[in-house]
C-alpha cells in the first residue's frame, strides 16, 4: 500500500482537485516573488574571490566538490564544504565568467550547452544551501527566497534559480535534465559524483533518468488498486515529458524494468524539502 498523500490525476484525462489552502499560498508567493525579481528586488549574490589555479580546469574543479563532498547516494557533507570551499568558489567565479549565451563560441553545440548548465545549476543550488546556513529543510517563504529572490552571476546575466531553469534550461527541449537538475532536497534526482561533460551528456541523461524512474521512492505501484504513485517532479513538468510521450506512463515505461499497465491512476507523491545532507 502507497502511504503518501497524492492528488490523482486520471490516465485519459484528468480529475479535477480543489487546491489545498497551503499550495494556493505558495502559488501566490511565488507569483509575488516572480514580479519582485522581475523589477529587480531580488538580492544578488556575489561570488567569493579565489587565487586562479590554472592547473586545474574549472571541470576539474568541480569534479573534485562532488567527489569530495559527495556519497554514492548523492548525499552531501555541507559542512566539510562549507570549511573547504576553494574549489567550489574557483567553479562559481568560472561560472560568473563565462555561459554559453554570453559566449557562445565555447559552447558550440547543443550538448556542451546542456552540460554547462546542469554542472552550473547544481553548483549553485549546493552554493545556495550553504549561504542558507544549511537549513535542515526548506519551507514556506524559505522556498520562495531560495528559487526566486537570489540571484546569480551567469557569464553576463543575473537569474535566480527559477528563471535559470525555466528562461534558459527548459527551453534547449531536453527533458532529462529534470533527472539531472538537483536542488539539494531528498525530493531531487541522486547527484551523481562526476559532472555532466558533452561528449558523454546524452549517456549520463538515460543513466540518470532510468535510474530515477526505477527507484522505489519516485514510483510507488500498488496493484491492488490500479494506481501508481509517482515523484512531483513528473507533475511539475508534465508538459515537458508529453511532448516526448502521450502519457506520464508512457513516458515512464521507456525506462521501467517493470512496466505499469497503461490504464492505472497516477498519483502525485509530496516533495521532499529536507536538505539531502550527509548523516
Amino acid at each position: 500500500m502507497i502511504g503518501h498523500s497524492m492528488v490523482f490525476e486520471m490516465n485519459r484525462g484528468v480529475k479535477r482537485v480543489r487546491p489545498s489552502s497551503s499550495k494556493r499560498l505558495l502559488f501566490a508567493m511565488i507569483t509575488g516573488a516572480a514580479l519582485l525579481a522581475a523589477s529587480g528586488c531580488a538580492s544578488i549574490v556575489p561570488y567569493p574571490q579565489v587565487a586562479a589555479d590554472t592547473s586545474v580546469s574549472p571541470t576539474l574543479a568541480w569534479q573534485r566538490v562532488l567527489q569530495e563532498n559527495v556519497n554514492d547516494v548523492g548525499q552531501i557533507n555541507f559542512a566539510h564544504l562549507r570549511d573547504h570551499p576553494e574549489s567550489l568558489f574557483q567553479f562559481l567565479n568560472t561560472i560568473g565568467d563565462y555561459s554559453p549565451r554570453s559566449n557562445p563560441a565555447l559552447f558550440p553545440d547543443r550538448d556542451s550547452q546542456i552540460a554547462y548548465s546542469l554542472n552550473s545549476y547544481n553548483a549553485l543550488a549546493m552554493y545556495n544551501v550553504i549561504q542558507f546556513g544549511i537549513p535542515v529543510k526548506l519551507s514556506g517563504h524559505e522556498i520562495l527566497k531560495f528559487f526566486e529572490l537570489r540571484r546569480f552571476k551567469i557569464g553576463t546575466e543575473y537569474l535566480t534559480l527559477y528563471r535559470y531553469e525555466n528562461e534558459v534550461i527548459r527551453p534547449m527541449g531536453e527533458e532529462r535534465v529534470h533527472f539531472a537538475l538537483n536542488c539539494m532536497a531528498r525530493g531531487c534526482p541522486r547527484l551523481p559524483r562526476v559532472p555532466f561533460t558533452s561528449i558523454d551528456l546524452n549517456q549520463q541523461l538515460e543513466d540518470q533518468t532510468r535510474f530515477f524512474l526505477n527507484e522505489e521512492r519516485n514510483v510507488q505501484v500498488d496493484d491492488v488498486h490500479r494506481k501508481v504513485a509517482v515523484s512531483s517532479i513528473l507533475k511539475f513538468y508534465t508538459k515537458d515529458f508529453l511532448k516526448k510521450a502521450p502519457s506520464l506512463i508512457a513516458y515512464i515505461n521507456r525506462y521501467r524494468k517493470s512496466p505499469i499497465p497503461p490504464d492505472y491512476e497516477v498519483g502525485f507523491i509530496l516533495y521532499d524539502w529536507t536538505i539531502n545532507r550527509q548523516p
